[in-house]
């Protein structure tokens, strides 16, 4: 009975559909709304494996330029998170109040918010690439050779900012599935595109890394098509209609308060992950190409963890707006569990089987050294990193994104950052003491993001 009970709500959270999670069971609701966004960013994940793994046959060189464009690029990362935050928080809570009219306005406005910075960060991005590969340590020659990849990226980064957002208002209005869908969509098709377009096939000429990013940004653009039309096709608890794009001051207002700080929040986080490939950089190609196959496997494994802990920010949203803190903090307590349980198994699989991943993944012995080491030592500190994502998406589905920003500056920028740069510098003087740096600082963020969250501030806050 209990294997029956659980496929059936397997095939249930699939199937999906949008839901108020302010009754019944919380690990039902945690079930439903985990699985499909724990697929959701397995997709995601997917996606840099498969780019590093065939950029990985064109050389450090390439493998190089992808980490650092990737590096600046998580800085538009970062405001598709906030603004997706935004959403998530505000559609959750009006979805809480039954007022599901205002649920669907507030998605349509983050979104106009969205395509206007996306037309603002292409052009500034395109026009700028050169310098932000030279600033970030890139050679003449690499430059030269691989501009195109950061161009094509930058300037196709609307496909970026509408899949992280769009589907953070299915995820507010309770339907995770809709994003899990677009994901995998977006996926095949540039698992598809991919080798056609690096290699080439008959017809179709070989671009090499340009066509990387020709790929991706193709297979993310499918991805919209299809969010797109769920979104005005396919009507279900919110009706969506392109007249609520329509700018209203007053929730563009809330909107860049919420989005803003959650913004800042991210940034402060990949800020600080620029100025660690920077560091690791300065130790050569070899490093940087390790470093970089090392975070694209941790990420792979992150992601799914930060699809559980979205649960979090759903519940949390829901509930406060239905008036049950109490129910609100369960369910943060039960996805913490769940998690922690989570990252413990990939932390003892990536240092089983991290060597073996990392020289499937990888042919060069120097680079394949820097990855092991970078799995080996980050991934001992995941149980933290947990505990830090479940609180913290806690804090961002009550409209409380300031908190996890004061929490990432601490974490960030006045521990990890300076211990980074002093023992690869002046103790370690090797690549390895960034690695022990990230490991540290997971500590320090995951013991404040629990006391912060059991203060229970985020309780009272108004959305």
């Amino acid at each position: 009975m209990k294997a029956k009970r659980f496929f059936s709500l397997l095939k249930q959270a699939v199937a999906g559909s949008e839901q108020d999670y302010t009754t019944g069971s919380i690990r039902k609701a945690v079930f439903l709304l985990a699985i499909p966004m724990i697929m959701e960013m397995i997709m995601e994940s997917i996606f840099a494996l498969v780019d590093i793994f065939f950029v990985g046959k064109l050389g450090n060189a390439a493998v190089a330029t992808v980490g650092l464009t990737e590096s600046v690029l998580s800085l538009v990362y970062s405001i598709a998170i906030g603004l997706s935050m935004a959403a998530t928080a505000l559609v959750a809570r009006r979805v809480g109040e039954k007022n599901f009219k205002e649920a669907a306005h507030a998605g349509m406005q983050t979104i106009l918010v969205a395509l206007v910075l996306s037309a603002v960060i292409a052009i500034t991005g395109v026009s700028c690439s050169y310098s932000i590969l030279h600033l970030m340590g890139a050679s003449d020659s690499t430059i030269a050779e691989n501009i195109r990849y950061c161009q094509i990226m930058f300037g196709g980064n609307v496909v970026i900012m509408l899949l992280f957002l769009i589907n953070g208002i299915f995820r507010g209005a309770g339907d995770a599935s809709i994003a899990m869908r677009s994901l995998l969509i977006a996926n095949v098709s540039n698992i598809i595109l991919c080798p056609l377009l690096i290699y080439g096939l008959g017809p179709i000429p070989a671009f090499g890394l340009k066509g990387a990013a020709m790929a991706t940004t193709i297979g993310r653009g499918i991805g919209v098509f299809y969010q797109v039309y769920r979104l005005f096709f396919r009507k279900g608890l919110l009706s969506f209609y392109i007249d609520q794009l329509k700018p209203e001051k007053e929730m563009l207002l809330q909107i860049v308060k919420i989005g803003g700080t959650a913004t800042i929040q991210f940034l402060v986080s990949s800020a600080s992950w620029i100025f660690l490939a920077r560091l690791v950089a300065g130790f050569g190609e070899a490093a940087m190409a390790g470093y970089q196959v090392a975070i694209r496997l941790l990420i792979f494994f992150l992601l799914p963890a930060w699809g559980l802990t979205n649960a979090a920010a759903t519940l949390t949203g829901q509930n406060l707006g239905a008036g049950q803190p109490d129910r609100a903090e369960k369910s943060v307590w039960i996805t913490t569990g769940y998690t922690v349980i989570y990252m413990l198994t990939v932390s003892l699989f990536c240092y089983v089987l991290g060597t073996p991943i990392v020289n499937f993944m990888n042919s060069d012995l120097q680079a394949r050294f820097y990855a092991t080491q970078t799995l080996h030592i980050v991934s001992l500190g995941y149980i933290f990193f947990g505990v830090e994502m479940a609180m913290v998406n806690s804090f961002n589905g009550a409209g409380d994104t300031t908190t996890p920003t004061y929490i990432n500056l601490v974490g960030f920028w006045l521990f990890q950052i300076p211990l980074a740069w002093l023992l690869s510098s002046y103790y370690i003087k090797e690549p390895r003491g960034i690695f022990i740096a990230i490991l540290m600082s997971q500590f320090v963020t995951a013991g404040l993001s629990f006391y912060l969250f059991r203060k229970g501030k985020w309780k009272t806050v108004k959305v």
